[in-house]
């Protein structure tokens, strides 16, 4: 049921949302003079890594983040293509978001249960955090705070979301998410 839940959402997403992706990938591949699609490991489900697509952000050589980039960051453009992970089957529309190795890979214990599941695109946890990297400029030890503070209370949601998830839940957290973009703040 998931599956079917994810490949519906991921269709209608793609069909309503291509044009966007495909403004978003010529604008940064203009901008960047290469490949506007930006391909990063993430760790997916069972800790295995995966390929995940974003729209590129950040110039290769001068390891900057671009104009555009910092738009497609702030309105979470470039995240869109990520429906193509759906598609694939490397990523859910909802569940835990995949993050660089390093941390869910690390995971020990009953916080392993988060693995369990595909990653998603969205959850409660990202959503919560969605201002995240702002969070982390304000901190004097941003990795020590994102370690200590951060990263734990998102295992904490993210459990919850693994031992209490129901096809409600998840249109509840896609519900949010769309608000989430229109309410800015």
């Amino acid at each position: 049921m998931k599956r079917f839940f994810d490949l519906f959402f991921a269709m209608i997403a793609l069909i309503l949302l291509s044009w966007l992706i495909i403004i978003c990938f010529v604008i940064a591949t203009i901008e960047t003079q290469s490949n506007g699609f930006f391909l990063q490991k993430r760790i997916g489900q069972y800790g295995k890594l995966f390929s995940i697509i974003k729209i590129r952000t950040i110039h290769p050589k001068t390891h900057e983040v671009t104009s555009f980039g910092r738009y497609f960051r702030e309105l979470k453009l470039d995240e869109l293509p990520q429906f193509f992970n759906v598609l694939k089957g490397d990523m859910s529309i909802v569940g835990p978001r995949p993050d660089v190795p390093g941390y869910y890979d690390l995971l020990q214990g009953e916080d392993r249960e988060i693995l369990s599941l595909k990653p998603g695109i969205t959850s409660d946890a990202s959503l919560k955090y969605k201002n995240e990297d702002e969070i982390l400029r304000c901190q004097e030890k941003p990795i020590e705070y994102n370690d200590q503070v951060i990263f734990p209370d998102k295992v904490k949601m993210n459990l919850a979301y693994v031992r209490n998830r129901t096809i409600l839940g998840d249109l509840n957290i896609i519900m949010k998410t769309i608000f989430s973009f229109f309410n800015r703040n």
